[in-house]
């Protein structure tokens, strides 16, 4: 009986020490800066198809100035039900559209996301994307970072 008080007595105390440790200041983690540092994209659109259900093209310049070399692993585009990397390349002497392998990335480099090269893939376009408007396309990297960036809609006839 005796031992069943003083256990009680130590929880009550253990209680209390711990209840008093939520009344002191708790440091609030470092923010993470916002995108992959030294990623930039300019000049983002996204083409729509010419055949309504067939698949858009998302291009843009990247450049990259970072401090460490990475790798470009995944592309999503908001509003797609599936997006990927593609690039072209020759196959059994035919050139054709392929998935693209990770883009290794070092300070200095500047590469293009263009018509007939290397491009984002969004399959399954929702109807509200309209020529005129905006999408997010985000982009990740080896370990995980992301950038994300707005690309203008554009209809099949305008450029690309």
């Amino acid at each position: 009986m005796k031992s069943s008080i003083l256990a009680a007595a130590a929880l009550s105390v253990a209680a209390l020490g711990l209840a008093s440790c939520g009344d002191s200041a708790t440091e609030q983690p470092a923010e993470a800066p916002e995108g992959v540092p030294g990623l930039t994209v300019t000049n983002a659109r996204m083409v729509l198809a010419p055949v309504e259900g067939n698949p858009a093209a998302v291009y843009f310049d990247l450049a990259y100035d970072g401090g460490r070399n990475l790798a470009l692993t995944r592309a999503h585009v908001e509003g797609a039900q599936s997006a990927s990397l593609h690039e072209y390349g020759e196959w059994n002497r035919q050139v054709q559209m392929q998935e693209m392998l990770p883009l290794v990335l070092k300070k200095g480099d500047k590469v293009a996301f263009e018509p007939g090269g290397k491009h984002v893939m969004a399959t399954g376009v929702a109807p509200e994307l309209q020529p005129g408007g905006t999408t997010e396309v985000t982009l990740t990297v080896s370990g995980g970072d992301k950038t994300t960036f707005e690309a203008e809609i554009r209809g099949p006839g305008e450029e690309r």
